[in-house]
């Protein structure tokens, strides 16, 4: 029996191509699956609907972002330098990646990708709330979730500049600095 994953990962690929210019809104079935030259038929073999297909672009885009962080990261112990070494692996990661406006602008404002953005969120400010305790905050969580959000901007910030932005990201150790 033939594995399914080739077919799949064309899918997943072509669904990222077409998010670096369309909007996630108007990414269509169809249109998935002439990118990845497949028919269209052999897109519901992976996903019952678009809405899952979706759900699994939004949590691959989302896993390779945390292979990245934890690679740079492993090593370090909690604090700034793992901090900002996190930091730097997940906005390279996203400025590296053609989807990423449209998995972290639009999922914003999907309905089916609300649970999975806020599990995310929940996720990625539990580990930078460990790092800002060891630097010195005694109320670290509420200062992680707003940090977390303040790095997505800057994200997006850099997306539209197509580049990095070395102020913005100076700029959110100093926040994160108690």
């Amino acid at each position: 029996m033939r594995s399914a994953e080739p077919g799949r990962r064309a899918l997943l690929n072509a669904g990222r191509q077409l998010l670096a210019t369309e909007n996630l809104s108007k990414l269509s079935v169809n249109a998935i699956a002439a990118e990845a030259k497949m028919a269209k038929g052999s897109f519901y073999q992976h996903w019952p609907s678009r809405e899952s297909y979706i759900l699994a672009l939004h949590r691959t885009f989302h896993d390779e972002l945390d292979d990245q962080v934890s690679k740079a990261t492993a090593d370090l112990s909690p604090g700034e330098e793992r901090l900002t070494a996190g930091i730097a692996a997940y906005l390279d990661g996203c400025l590296a990646a053609p989807a990423t406006k449209g998995l972290l602008v639009q999922a914003r404002t999907d309905a089916g990708l609300a649970t999975e953005v806020r599990a995310r969120n929940t996720a990625a400010a539990a580990l930078v709330a460990g790092n800002l305790a060891e630097m010195g905050w005694s109320d670290a969580e509420p200062v992680a979730v707003l940090l977390v959000a303040a790095i997505a901007e800057t994200a997006l910030l850099e997306l539209d500049a197509q580049s990095a932005r070395p102020d913005l990201r100076a700029a959110l150790l100093r926040l994160a600095r108690p």
